[in-house]
């Protein structure tokens, strides 16, 4: 222990301290991201090769050995839309990274602003699509729309899917407690069952919810209904009570739920 310490230079401690940040930079660019279940995955993946071999099960020790053996390229294959979108923000801010306002709303408050646009969307025949994030991380969606963080609010929320707004055609996505962005293009699979009377903002709802497990209300303009996806399933024609006591059910107050660490 002594000998290691007498070797140990001031160069060793620069080196130490910048691989910690690249590891923490690299935590930060992957946090509420998908990347972080992928990434779990194959760190199961690791320590089932490890397992396989020292307890000898050589057959499941040979496939892990060949699938390892291309991780490089695996991992290229499944992150290009997270290493694009981290290197972009390194380009835009390699050492500074932008923090969270703190003006958050309470969840009983949210969902009563959240209830209370949307019946005033559903009376005026004005569409729209309201994603709550949850434990999947959704900031693939919310960097390809308009970013606001802003805070949840009825007014800010009918304003922004009126038909003359240039964002009324996406979603907007809450994320901890605000508004995120707006004019979010969610996930589209055309293989969905899902009847055909219902529109592209269903479809994208419940292709989303199938993805991820973010609750999304749907409000259409053509029957002026409120519908709620959340877990591949979609609940139709929800009357203001239980819009609210279901989200109340999803998001209890005083659990944070909106954005699980």
């Amino acid at each position: 222990m002594l000998e290691v310490l007498s070797n140990f230079r001031l160069w060793d401690v620069v080196d130490i301290l910048i691989v910690a940040f690249i590891i923490y930079r690299i935590i930060l660019l992957i946090k509420g991201t998908r990347a972080v279940q992928m990434l779990i995955g194959i760190v199961v993946v690791l320590g089932l090769y490890i397992a396989s071999l020292r307890v000898g099960f050589f057959t499941l020790h040979w496939i892990l050995n060949n699938f390892i053996a291309s991780m490089v390229l695996v991992i290229i294959v499944i992150f290009q839309d997270d290493i694009r979108r981290a290197l972009t923000r390194v380009g835009r801010n390699p050492f500074i990274s932008s923090g969270v306002s703190s003006d958050k709303l309470e969840q009983v408050e949210i969902t009563e602003e959240v209830v209370r646009a949307c019946i005033a969307m559903a009376e005026k025949g004005v569409g729209g699509l309201i994603v709550f994030e949850r434990k999947t991380g959704l900031n693939n969606y919310i960097e390809k729309g308009i970013l606001i963080d802003g805070c949840i609010q009825t007014e800010t929320i009918v304003s922004i899917f009126q038909p003359t707004s240039p964002l009324h055609d996406g979603a907007i996505i809450i994320q901890e407690g605000r508004i995120a962005a707006a004019g979010c293009l969610l996930p589209l699979d055309t293989d969905i069952e899902i009847s055909s009377t219902f529109g592209t903002r269903h479809r994208c709802a419940l292709s989303l919810s199938k993805e991820a497990d973010a609750v999304i209300i749907i409000v259409s303009e053509e029957r002026g209904t409120i519908s709620l996806a959340y877990e591949g399933t979609m609940r139709l024609n929800l009357n203001e009570q239980v819009l609210r006591n279901t989200l109340l059910k999803l998001f209890p107050p005083g659990k944070e739920l909106l954005k699980s660490k």
